[in-house]
């Protein structure tokens, strides 16, 4: 079947963006943290955070750089450390351009989405983090390593799909019946579902078909 615009290989290459990636959220964190800038007025925090009443006068670019703002140390910590552990497999195995273009169009399109039912919803919030694509990066992880394994909550030994499936479960419960505790379970749900299309587009796999077969 020939290439079309969608699925169109990159030259491989391999540049380490995981790093620079942990670099600028932790660079953007202590600026938050420790300078908090004010720009008309506005802390930067509300600049870069995804705010729909702020996206509907025109904040377009939150829904890239919400990606890169954190609540607090911990929220940083565990979103970095996901996409460190996921990250450096899955971009030594399809190169620096392809997991870039993953990672960006599953954050971006995930806050996209997110935004939208949000707004139907008539709910405003703030969104940020990079937890949207790192789930889209675990999803990707079970699609690629099907028999790979994983500490579920660090002790649990479960096959990579068989944790994700458990993770959306967790995710859709909260989301459905969880108290406001300011998870956005919402978006991490989007990643996976914008990661779910992309690997049907973009890589012609699906993951039903890969995580059946890997748990015959």
């Amino acid at each position: 079947m020939n290439n079309n615009i969608l699925n169109k290989k990159f030259r491989y290459t391999y540049s380490n963006s995981v790093a620079w990636l942990v670099g600028v959220n932790v660079l953007i964190y202590f600026i938050i943290t420790i300078a908090n800038p004010v720009i008309g007025r506005i802390p930067l925090y509300y600049w870069l955070s995804l705010i729909p009443v702020f996206i509907r006068q025109g904040y377009i670019w939150q829904f890239v750089t919400y990606m890169f703002v954190h609540v607090d140390t911990m929220h940083l910590f565990f979103n970095m450390y996901a996409l460190f552990m996921f990250g450096m497999t899955l971009e030594r195995s399809i190169g620096t351009r392809e997991f870039l273009l993953f990672y960006f169009v599953t954050g971006v399109l995930g806050g996209v989405l997110s935004y939208v039912i949000y707004l139907f919803a008539g709910m405003n919030v703030a969104l940020m983090g990079a937890s949207g694509a790192v789930y889209a990066l675990l999803f990707l992880t079970s699609v690629m390593y099907p028999h790979g394994r994983i500490l579920l909550f660090f002790f649990i030994p479960m096959k990579m799909p068989v944790a994700v499936m458990v993770f959306m479960a967790i995710e859709v419960f909260s989301q459905v019946f969880g108290s406001n505790t300011g998870v956005a379970h919402l978006v991490h749900l989007s990643g996976i579902a914008i990661a779910w299309v992309y690997c049907l587009l973009r890589f012609r796999i699906s993951p039903i078909k890969v995580w059946r077969d890997a748990l015959r």
